[in-house]
């Protein structure tokens, strides 16, 4: 399988409900590090696993809905914990169906699947990864 990883960051502030979470239950800021790992088995006929400037402008404008942003004010996300594994779900969500609506361009069809990991430090991550619907 070949894959292309694109990087970006967002800042955020939130808070979690439930005692797992201690101190974190007071809002809190956080900066995430975003990879997004395309896959595919084959390269294209211009030998590549999709065009990695449109997938870096993807996920930019993506973060951009988040970026600066305080997750409990946000309609979407209303009685929902944002942690690390929520936030790549939905960022990944979010992406597939860019990817469907054809936002990487001629060679976002043929990905079969993505990884959306966010990195909340050095020593701590989580991921999100999934086959793409539509994948041929």
């Amino acid at each position: 399988m070949y894959s292309v990883n694109v990087r970006d960051h967002f800042m955020i502030a939130h808070s979690f409900r439930g005692e797992t979470f201690g101190p974190a239950q007071a809002r809190h800021g956080a900066t995430y590090v975003v990879d997004a790992t395309f896959f595919r088995s084959h390269l294209d006929d211009d030998g590549v696993v999709v065009d990695i400037a449109r997938a870096g402008e993807t996920l930019k404008a993506i973060l951009a809905e988040f970026n600066l942003r305080d997750l409990d004010e946000e309609p979407a996300f209303v009685g929902q914990n944002t942690t690390t594994e929520f936030l790549a779900g939905a960022i990944h969500e979010r992406l597939a169906a860019r990817i469907v609506a054809g936002d990487l361009g001629p060679g976002g069809p043929s990905l079969e699947h993505l990884r959306v990991t966010l990195h909340e430090s050095h020593i701590a991550w989580a991921a999100y990864e999934a086959a793409l619907p539509g994948a041929r």
